[in-house]
């Protein structure tokens, strides 16, 4: 295409930095917004102009591809309306709150030939990359255990936004789904799944209802295993992957930033982010502490830090770059056909049923229910 004409379902304060680092690329613009609460503001920063409803937008011969970055709840809607209208597709994560609606996602992406793209910025880090290439080339041997550490604490706030009610975003463990993925994308799909907790200190009004402590343990068939912990009851806060095995270790910190590998010959770090300056800024922002992520990740009036709009941008460039004809790259062929989206978001329903029912559950109990799995049988 010599110019892209997307379409942005959801401006708030996600969609919003997608619509300004889209408008950074060369030969992109965007033609509409919808957003039933942020359409008028969004559409006169950016240029477009405002459609009546999500089918409108996904309809206009104006729009070549549509990004669906609405609450979590309604991704599965736009996404499909726009592959029925033979749109290209970005969604954010996570792309929906249950194996089944991911299935006819890509079902219909697939139908229509389509590309199916899952915002799971995490994979755009250039640490986070650098990571991959060097556990592929066998830098730290086999893989054995992989811990995923998210915390922290969040204060009981004003008012229950739709991120902290769990029929909307589907708690931590949907709503920040990046670690889960990143697990995944490094020891396959896991086999079974075990999860516990709940929620132990945000009850009461201006809580919502998410579990605030959540445990889980991955195993996946092959002497191999991984641990997450998630939440914002905990008073110390902790984000990093540490990724284990055989000759080495790679720690991934996201808090106090930088990427460290350590074998028995030696040690070298790396930065997470592009830059020195984005790592600072992220180390900065965490160790501010003083506004809650909860309430920050979701205000269209505050200006996203340094360090996301970089991910951002990284991910957004690789998919106009597909979108203008470029070619893909194996390392995130899984991200651009909905796969490994639908399968973290099958393990985490794997894990929510396991904290319902108090016992293992094998992830096979949720894909063999699939639309997908019986026509391929």
């Amino acid at each position: 295409m010599s110019e892209v004409r997307y379409g942005l379902v959801g401006a708030g304060y996600f969609g919003l930095a997608i619509g300004r680092a889209l408008l950074k690329l060369p030969s992109a613009s965007i033609s509409y917004v919808f957003d039933p609460n942020n359409s008028a503001k969004a559409a006169l920063d950016l240029g477009a102009r405002e459609a009546s409803s999500i089918e409108d937008l996904c309809s206009s011969d104006d729009v070549d591809a549509v990004i669906v970055a609405s609450p979590n709840w309604a991704h599965a809607e736009a996404a499909i309306a726009a592959a029925g209208h033979g749109k290209h597709v970005f969604c954010e994560k996570p792309i929906a709150l249950n194996y089944a609606d991911c299935e006819r996602m890509i079902a219909a992406s697939s139908d229509a030939g389509v590309v199916f793209m899952a915002g799971h910025a995490m994979n755009f880090m250039s640490g986070v990359r650098r990571a991959k290439a060097l556990i592929a080339d066998g830098a730290i041997g086999d893989v054995v255990f992989t811990r995923a550490v998210r915390n922290n604490w969040e204060g009981v706030q004003g008012d229950v936004t739709w991120k902290k009610r769990r029929d909307l975003s589907g708690g931590h463990l949907y709503h920040h789904i990046h670690e889960l993925d990143f697990v995944q994308s490094i020891m396959g799909p896991a086999v079974v799944a075990t999860m516990t907790g709940g929620n132990v200190a945000h009850q009461g009004a201006g809580s919502g209802d998410e579990d605030d402590l959540l445990l889980m343990t991955l195993e996946f068939g092959n002497n191999t295993f991984a641990a997450l912990e998630y939440g914002s009851a905990f008073r110390w806060p902790e984000h990093y992957v540490l990724i284990e095995g055989t000759q080495g270790a790679i720690r991934i910190d996201l808090q106090d930033t930088g990427v460290e590998l350590r074998t028995p010959e030696s040690t070298e770090t790396f930065l997470l982010h592009r830059t020195l300056e984005e790592d600072e800024d992220r180390t900065a922002f965490y160790n501010r502490g003083a506004v809650d992520g909860g309430v920050l990740f979701g205000n269209p009036s505050i200006e996203p830090p340094l360090w996301l709009c970089g991910v951002i941008e990284e991910e957004l460039a690789y998919f106009h770059g597909l979108m203008c004809g470029g070619a893909a790259v194996a390392e995130f062929s899984a991200l651009t056909d909905g796969t490994a989206a639908a399968a973290s978001i099958a393990t985490a329903d794997a894990l929510s049923l396991s904290l319902r029912e108090g016992r293992k559950v094998l992830v096979s109990e949720i894909t063999g229910r699939g639309l997908l799995s019986r026509s391929r049988s």
